[in-house]
């Protein structure tokens, strides 16, 4: 597996994905593009020669970075791939002055809260009816300052 930035050629790879994934609440293309345009946003896919697994989405306003998206095949789910995007995602906001990530997850998406707390997440507040199929929001918060050694 290997990561890189996005470009605007995976475009509509990524398109494809989002509508597949996301139904109701996926982007539509030309939002894609405005989410994968280097000058507004981070962004990262990851990738096999053979396969597209995933991609992750954020943008970094001062001290905060607001994680967009992460969103992997549901056949590579369980192999360190959101984990790998979000490793790297989290070191290129920091690198652009983000001292905290901030994202929002719904309530029905057990997997990716238990996710998210696994990986040190801590919720914040909790948004009702936030998506289009009415469910809520749960806003989590992660520091991204260094550990001082």
């Amino acid at each position: 597996m290997r990561i890189r930035t996005a470009v605007a050629t995976d475009v509509l790879a990524v398109a494809a994905f989002e509508k597949a994934m996301f139904g109701l609440d996926a982007w539509t293309t030309p939002g894609v593009a405005d989410e994968l345009d280097p000058e507004r946003r981070r962004a990262l896919v990851a990738e096999t020669d053979e396969a597209f697994l995933g991609y992750a989405v954020a943008a970094v306003a001062g001290d905060t970075a607001d994680l967009h998206r992460v969103a992997v095949s549901p056949s590579a789910r369980r192999q360190g791939v959101a984990r790998a995007l979000l490793t790297e995602l989290r070191e290129i906001c920091r690198a652009d002055g983000a001292t905290r990530m901030l994202l929002e997850v719904s309530a029905g998406n057990e997997g990716a809260r238990a996710f998210y707390a696994a990986e040190g997440w801590a919720e914040l507040d909790v948004r009702p009816g936030y998506y289009r199929d009415g469910s809520a929001a749960h806003v989590l918060s992660l520091a991204l300052a260094r550990e001082v050694v």
